[in-house]
């Protein structure tokens, strides 16, 4: 019988899609990221399900929507017990493809971010688990979990997580057992200002950042004071991070290829969400504007593909994939068939192979984020906001940039037939209890789960300054 590969997902946070090399970005320097895709496969059309990590991570793992799997925003509290908080699993419950490969006789480490709740616990089918107890904060002296222990890692973040990393796949070369490892680096996430090893921030000194847009402030962005910086400093901390993480995944490449199992490992870089350096005039993502956002540069990824044995090398895709078909793909790439497979997800092998066109897949796909929700229909993106029922309509072929809203001047029957097809995949895709619609949801956090009769008061902070 011939051994199942093994997965090695790397996960980044806040990485937006135009920030790669390989995208194009004549700032960026990601050499090692640029071999993935040189060897292996991006997709340029591939969307989160909500430009915020919380959801975003939760649908890639059970292959939902936030208005399904409950998470709707980013987790603030529950992640650890604590003076006045208490760990909860908002997964608790709902099985992610970990658990299947696990169950299939995977070996499934953890290394970094989960920020999905209770990081103190390994869940999920993890056995090895070294997690970041929350979801972000400093990279010098970050709290982690490591051997069910809370602690304080001394070192550089990136580099602490790269070397559990290192470790595990080095225990594992020699098993006959395969393995799934899920990487999830804190990178690029803030703070970027006198966080990062002064080498990295230095091979951005001169650099003009001409790939970042300098434009008026967006009418909707919010005042975060982390974003009043110094744009420079700012942006150098950004791309710092960025290519300290890329150095951390040549370490790992170079980690399988010296133990023999390069070949046999199938290796995926994605983010959770976009990230805006002044995208639009914003900084942030979904939640750095009010009205929640979703531009282009917050809810399109990078997605890259390593895998020679299927997957042809310096290839790019255009398919239009949402996050929930990674769920699929996954245990497809593994030979797995799930007993119980979310009826949204669907496995992309095709298009990774090279078999798919246009006529085979559709180009649809959604994403939402609280009272904002889109869909993307061919070229066409609609979007409706619930908290005050304003739309916007999108021509991503000859407007990707998305200055003209068209939601006036375009044909009624079209708006009608967009809106339609909305409402009725997002009522499909949805349940009652965790419908986020109408769930009050600002951008501002999580702090407790859904029960069986949907979430509870005060589920989702309501003000900057709670």
């Amino acid at each position: 019988m011939m051994r199942r590969p093994n997965i090695l997902f790397i996960m980044a946070d806040d990485l937006g899609h135009w920030t790669l090399g390989c995208e194009g970005n004549p700032d960026a320097i990601t050499p090692h990221i640029d071999r993935l895709a040189a060897e292996g496969m991006q997709l340029r059309r591939f969307y989160c399900t909500s430009p915020v990590c919380s959801p975003a991570r939760a649908s890639l793992l059970t292959g939902q929507m936030p208005s399904w799997h409950g998470v709707a925003d980013w987790i603030r509290a529950g992640n650890v017990t604590n003076a006045g908080d208490t760990a909860c699993q908002y997964l608790q419950g709902q099985k992610g493809y970990t658990d299947y490969l696990n169950e299939a006789g995977y070996a499934c480490g953890l290394s970094g971010k989960w920020h999905l709740g209770d990081s103190q616990t390994p869940q999920q089918g993890f056995s090895h688990w070294y997690a970041h107890q929350a979801g972000g904060g400093p990279y010098y002296n970050a709290p982690m979990v490591r051997d069910d222990q809370m602690v304080t890692e001394p070192g550089y973040l990136t580099d602490s997580i790269t070397q559990d990393a290192v470790d595990f796949i080095k225990k594992q070369a020699g098993s006959a057992q395969p393995f799934y490892l899920q990487v999830g680096y804190t990178a690029p996430h803030t703070p970027w200002i006198n966080s990062h090893p002064q080498n990295y921030v230095d091979l951005y000194r001169d650099c003009a950042f001409e790939s970042c847009p300098q434009l008026p402030a967006h009418p909707d962005q919010l005042p975060y004071p982390m974003f009043m910086e110094d744009r420079h400093a700012m942006l150098s901390g950004y791309f710092a991070a960025t290519t300290a993480m890329d150095a951390g995944i040549g370490r790992l490449y170079q980690t399988l290829e010296a133990t023999g199992q390069l070949e046999n490992t199938v290796i995926v870089f994605t983010s959770d969400n976009g990230f805006n350096c002044g995208h639009h005039g914003i900084w942030g993502k979904g939640n750095g504007t009010w009205p929640l956002n979703v531009y282009e540069s917050s809810v399109r990824v990078p997605f890259i593909v390593r895998y020679p044995k299927l997957v042809p090398q310096n290839t790019v895709s255009h398919a239009v994939i949402g996050a929930y078909d990674w769920f699929a793909t996954a245990l497809a790439l593994a030979g797995i068939t799930p007993q119980e497979q979310p009826a949204l997800s669907r496995s992309f092998v095709d298009v990774l192979t090279g078999k798919h066109d246009r006529a085979q897949r559709e180009a649809f796909v959604a994403d939402e984020y609280g009272g904002t929700r889109m869909i993307i229909q061919g070229d066409l993106k609609y979007i409706k906001r619930y908290h005050d029922g304003s739309r916007l309509l999108f021509d991503l072929k000859n407007d990707p940039n998305e200055r003209e809203n068209l939601i006036v001047s375009a044909d009624a029957e079209l708006i009608s037939k967009l809106d339609r097809k909305l409402e009725a995949w997002f009522s499909a895709h949805s349940r009652p209890e965790t419908d986020a619609s109408h769930a009050g949801v600002k951008g501002f956090g999580q702090m407790r789960m859904h029960g069986q009769d949907g979430y509870p008061e005060g589920a989702f902070v309501q003000h900057i300054d709670d």
